[in-house]
């Protein structure tokens, strides 16, 4: 896997969800624009059903990313809880030139966070036993496996993405985070660095570490023999 894998198949699947749509789509763009618009006014009008309906509609995926980041269902689910509190108390400053959906993950993803910072009293271990070893001519001590199929075509298979999250885990946390964001939740360099309160230069040194450090636990899972 380069260390751009994780990143190209992401931007792939943007790509594929951002061609041409069938006849109508147009039509349908506009509909969801109206019927978002009046998801909104019913919002900040209070009605409780339009707020149960956004929670049921926005949950799951919120959990998601919560759970992305980190990595304990309780921990997650109080995350998702403080989301839609905050949202709620937001909405008068809400303009609505974001969609609702993206102005929720923005929300979650620095809820995370902050519970993230407050794990921080504890010690973080190194990323240096992860990553791999080169001779003093530059050359890699290990002789890395072709992937094939290609890494795309893996990344689809169940087994793979079950051994890439734990490797994800195996990453200390301030590499980890990085690579959440970046490569899983899309957050671009300085997007990234805002919502970890760290310089674009420092985002860049740990997602490449990070990708060093996944490549090289899924090498050694491919040469153990863990996939066919």
């Amino acid at each position: 896997m380069t260390d751009g894998a994780l990143e190209s198949s992401a931007q792939d699947r943007q790509r594929r969800g951002s061609g041409p749509g069938p006849a109508g789509a147009d039509g349908a763009t506009s509909n969801r624009v109206d019927d978002e618009a009046a998801l909104l006014t019913a919002l900040r009008a209070g009605d409780e059903r339009a707020f149960e309906r956004l929670v049921v509609e926005q949950g799951g995926r919120l959990l998601a990313v919560a759970r992305r980041l980190l990595r304990n269902d309780e921990d997650a689910r109080d995350c998702l809880q403080e989301c839609f509190v905050q949202a709620f108390r937001a909405l008068p400053r809400f303009e609505g030139q974001a969609k609702l959906s993206t102005w929720l993950h923005r929300i979650v993803v620095n809820a995370a966070l902050m519970k993230l910072r407050g794990r921080r009293a504890r010690p973080e271990g190194s990323i240096e036993s992860l990553l791999p070893s080169f001779h003093e001519d530059g050359h890699s001590t290990v002789s890395f496996r072709d992937w094939t199929p290609g890494a795309d075509e893996l990344l689809e298979r169940e087994e793979v993405r079950a051994l890439v999250r734990a490797a994800i885990d195996q990453l200390p946390e301030s590499h980890r985070t990085v690579l959440v964001l970046r490569d899983l939740e899309e957050l671009d360099t300085a997007e990234a660095a805002a919502a970890l309160g760290i310089s674009p230069n420092a985002v860049k040194i740990r997602l490449h570490r990070a990708r060093q450090a996944l490549r090289q636990q899924l090498d050694l899972r491919l040469r153990e023999g863990y996939l066919a």
